[in-house]
């Protein structure tokens, strides 16, 4: 089976699923923002959440704007802290400051921030899509407290049982990057969850890459069809099943190496799994990066070589630079939220808002929705499947 790249990938997957323009654009453009910003895309920011403190998230903020003029922001936390730094940064044309007294910290349990957390500024962004003045959330916080708190108050998508985080890993497909998830919502999966992932997977992968009908593989520790635990090989005769219906291709089981590979764009796995596959790959980068300018800096002739090959090694470093691929999308919610890693600078923090802003001018959310649709019971038809999808927006306001 065939696969294409990108032409009009939003269209296309309102076609597979049946979802109305209109309900694309309700999910895309949801009422009750300030008037000067409507019509625009609006950024609810988590400003305190980031091991480098506000100036980095403002700063991140202060490059999107730039990058994207027609943006707006509704920026959480305390007023004596923030409204400096938006007039440093010039900001104040394009945010709405939201005044929040605390902030949550990596130490925080997120048991503990769902009791009394209300106060902070992470709850705060989260709100702000709740209530729809915002198309979504970004936040670099305690990712355990932020799945939590999103949770709780914008409420699982009807049909999925377990939410994912999904994030891009380099590769050499045709995008450049693949997608994978979970990477850790939840550290269990079982094989309907991982149908669901692949359906998620398949409508991120279409609109955040522009890819028509992705390929999705399903993690394991080897090709064969009888490798595996009993869930993965149920997973596997279900991923199979959906294909069609879900518009993407699958291509069975992948293993750890094709992870950077040009063999699957969806690599569906447990959270346990593709939480420590991620953390290696990010340890191992680094390690290579550390080596690699050990060896070009050990002599007068390495860096002379390395002066030589300085195009080749900038092409390099911004392939493999994290901050490019900063971003992991919670999937399943009704509400988009954009998890920004906790070390991100400016830089990569303006990454995780292009992305976040990509994703809700496309109607990601009433996708997304329309698609998890497909992994309910058999035997429902295309309009019982929208009729669904309007419920999903609807129970949503």
């Amino acid at each position: 089976m065939t696969r294409a790249a990108h032409v009009m990938p939003n269209a296309q997957d309102q076609q597979q699923t049946g979802l109305s323009d209109t309900a694309a654009q309700a999910q895309a453009n949801p009422r009750g923002k300030a008037p000067a910003d409507a019509g625009a895309v609006v950024i609810s920011i988590d400003a305190m959440g980031g091991d480098l403190g506000p100036e980095a998230t403002l700063g991140g903020v202060a490059i999107a704007a730039r990058q994207t003029p027609a943006l707006r922001f509704i920026v959480h936390g305390p007023e004596a802290t923030l409204s400096p730094l938006i007039a440093k940064f010039a900001l104040q044309d394009c945010v709405d400051l939201r005044h929040a007294d605390r902030a949550v910290t990596m130490e925080d349990k997120p048991a503990q921030v769902m009791r009394s957390g209300k106060d902070t500024s992470m709850w705060s962004a989260i709100e702000s899509v709740r209530e729809h003045e915002a198309d979504v959330a970004v936040s670099c916080g305690n990712t355990g407290a932020l799945m939590a708190i999103s949770m709780i108050r914008l409420r699982k998508l009807k049909g999925v049982n377990r939410p994912a985080i999904a994030s891009f890993w380099p590769s050499r497909g045709p995008a450049g990057w693949n997608v994978m998830l979970d990477m850790g919502a939840d550290v269990k999966a079982d094989a309907p969850d991982l149908l669901t992932y692949a359906l998620m997977g398949t409508s991120y992968a279409r609109n955040a890459l522009g890819l028509t009908r992705p390929r999705v593989g399903l993690l394991n520790v080897g090709t064969e069809e009888h490798k595996g635990r009993a869930e993965l090989k149920e997973a596997y005769e279900m991923m199979g099943r959906a294909q069609e219906a879900g518009g993407f291709e699958f291509v069975g089981f992948v293993e750890g190496n094709h992870l950077p590979a040009d063999r699957a764009d969806v690599i569906v796995t447990d959270g346990f799994t593709g939480n420590i596959a991620l953390k290696t790959g990010e340890g191992t980068a680094k390690f290579v990066s550390e080596l690699l300018r050990e060896a070009l800096t050990s002599s007068l002739l390495a860096k002379l070589g390395a002066l030589l090959a300085m195009g080749a090694l900038k092409r390099l470093r911004a392939k493999v630079d994290p901050r490019r691929a900063n971003g992991g999308v919670f999937l399943g919610l009704n509400g988009t939220v954009v998890k920004s890693h906790g070390s991100a600078d400016a830089t990569g923090f303006a990454a995780a808002i292009s992305l976040a802003a990509r994703l809700a001018q496309s109607g990601f959310g009433a996708k997304l929705a329309a698609r998890v649709a497909l992994a309910l019971p058999e035997g429902q038809d295309s309009a019982t499947q929208d009729a669904q999808a309007s419920e999903i927006s609807e129970s949503s306001q």
